[in-house]
């Protein structure tokens, strides 16, 4: 399906053409920024328990504070992608960087809940005003034979950077104390700075309509109720009033953003119409399942590697790291793959290199046999995700015109963010149900108390095993082996649905036109591979 463009506004670039030199340096300086963002929509977690302390803070409270910092930056990612295309990429950049900056040392400083969450929130506007722009200056600056290089860079960082930005915040909290985490922000946010400032390039467009206000407010709307289902629904409960009216409004919301962008097509925030194209649709989609697969794991791991394997949380995190390196390093050999296979075939290899690894999880996993059970999954995952990620983002990127990258790039982290809470939620969900269907019929002697507790999930059953006196190995035996069950029961239905992307990839992914460009003896170096 083709739909033909109108051009609606003017394309302007500050500056010459960007030498190699100054491209490497634009490259280093969006992946640091993006860098700081990723990292932090993870890092909170590990400082849960000692926020709720020192605070006198409820779980719900924590919760709060972990999660609305990802609910701002998706809401916000649209908007602001589309007016740092107006006024220009750098300076919203730049911007954001600043925003970003203050909102973490406030939180690294914040007396009580209350302050927090405001800073969180803050976090939360800064991160939407950096992340859209990141890859915008990417798609807009970097020639076209170089571009699906630095998208791979950027790709793997967005894939990999929240593994490392959470083991990294674990081992700050490990060290020394929970506040010491945003400094990793605030020193990610200054080397970002000093990097764009001296140089990154302004890009912007000579718009020639009026910004989409309704556009936009609505689709802070649709995203917010969407989200706040998402996050909220493994909480409060799926039927809860609270996750139904949210629905409800997500749903009228989402509905209205389509009726209203068709009507305004020609000046719309986002010309809904292009979903019609198969590169935009195959990649947001293959983002949505990559991502929401990838993080859905991610949760998933950590109770496996803590009550089942009985690791530290800095342990734990630090054995995730194999999926993001291997993320991070086939991100960048994927727009290779692409140039010669096609982005289709890249794509596809990648998303059954990704089911593999899942179906290793589900049929391996032991409490004998630990992590080298799950290790062959966890790299696989990452090898999988890489490859497949560069391409999605690439079609994404380019389905939009040149005018409209900051929209492109928002889209492209929405679907991220989407994705994201979007796998936390159904295999999440998966695992708890699993688990308490599974230990039902090995409670069997335990006092009624005990097990009780240990229905309510495979921590509270190691934790009251404690008390369980000679019942305890039992508690423990049962809960290992009901989560096992449960995690079973999350993998494969992953599988399923990886293998089902894998054959609409086949049949509706992006046209798989394979390139061989001439060497560029001048092109920087991809990060990944250095």
């Amino acid at each position: 399906m083709n739909i033909s463009q109108p051009v609606p506004s003017v394309p302007v670039t500050d500056g010459g053409t960007p030498d190699a030199g100054q491209l490497r340096t634009i490259l280093i300086a969006v992946s640091i920024a993006l860098m700081a963002v990723i990292a932090s929509v993870s890092g909170l977690n590990v400082a849960q328990t000692q926020m709720a302390v020192e605070f006198s803070a409820s779980q719900n409270t924590i919760l709060w504070i972990v999660n609305i910092y990802t609910l701002t930056l998706a809401a916000l990612l649209l908007p602001l992608g589309a007016i740092g295309d107006r006024l220009g990429r750098k300076p919203m950049l730049i911007a954001g960087l600043a925003v970003f900056g203050v909102a973490n040392i406030a939180a690294g400083l914040a007396p009580n809940a209350e302050v927090m969450l405001g800073a969180r929130v803050l976090a939360g506007i800064g991160a939407a005003m950096i992340m859209p722009i990141t890859l915008a200056v990417i798609t807009s600056t970097f020639p076209e034979e170089q571009r699906g290089k630095a998208i791979g860079v950027w790709t793997g960082v967005a894939g990999g950077g929240g593994i490392l930005g959470m083991f990294l915040s674990a081992l700050l909290v490990d060290i020394a104390d929970w506040r010491w985490l945003f400094v990793l922000p605030v020193t990610l946010v200054i080397a970002a700075l000093a990097t764009a400032l001296k140089a990154v390039p302004n890009s912007r467009d000579r718009m020639a309509h009026a910004f989409d206000t309704v556009g936009a407010l609505i689709s802070v709307v649709a995203v917010v109720g969407l989200i706040f289902v998402l996050q909220e629904g493994p909480e409060r409960g799926w039927t809860a009033p609270a996750t139904l009216i949210s629905l409800t409004v997500g749903i009228i919301a989402t509905a209205g953003f389509v009726a209203w962008e068709l009507r305004r097509h020609d000046a719309a925030l986002l010309d809904v119409r292009l979903f019609g194209e198969r590169g935009l649709t195959g990649g947001s989609i293959t983002l949505l399942v990559v991502f929401g697969v990838q993080a859905g794991i991610a949760v998933v791991l950590f109770p496996f590697f803590q009550a089942v394997l009985g690791w530290s949380g800095l342990l734990a995190t630090l054995a995730q790291m194999p999926m993001a390196v291997a993320m991070m390093m086939t991100s960048g050999l994927a727009p290779k793959l692409a140039e010669r296979i096609g982005a289709r075939t890249t794509m596809a290899i990648g998303i059954a290199v990704g089911g593999v690894g899942l179906a290793q999880m589900a049929g391996f996993a032991s409490v004998e046999g630990g992590y080298l059970s799950i290790l062959p999954g966890i790299i696989a995952m990452g090898i999988g995700m890489g490859l497949a990620m560069t391409p999605s983002t690439q079609a994404i990127t380019s389905s939009l015109p040149q005018e409209k990258q900051g929209v492109a790039s928002a889209l492209n982290d929405v679907t991220r963010e989407f994705g994201t809470a979007l796998g936390v939620a159904l295999l999440g969900a998966l695992v708890a149900s699993g688990y308490r269907n599974s230990i039902d019929g090995k409670l069997d002697g335990i006092p009624a108390d005990t097990a009780d507790i240990a229905r309510e999930g495979i921590a509270n059953a190691v934790e009251t095993a404690n008390t369980a006196g000679s019942h305890a190995q039992q508690v423990v035996h049962a809960a290992q082996q009901a989560f096992l069950d449960g995690w079973q029961q999350a993998m494969w239905v992953g599988t399923a649905v990886i293998g089902a992307l894998f054959l609409f990839i086949l049949t509706a992914g992006p046209k798989n036109t394979a390139t061989h460009p001439q060497q560029d003896t001048e092109a920087p170096e991809p990060l990944a591979s250095r």
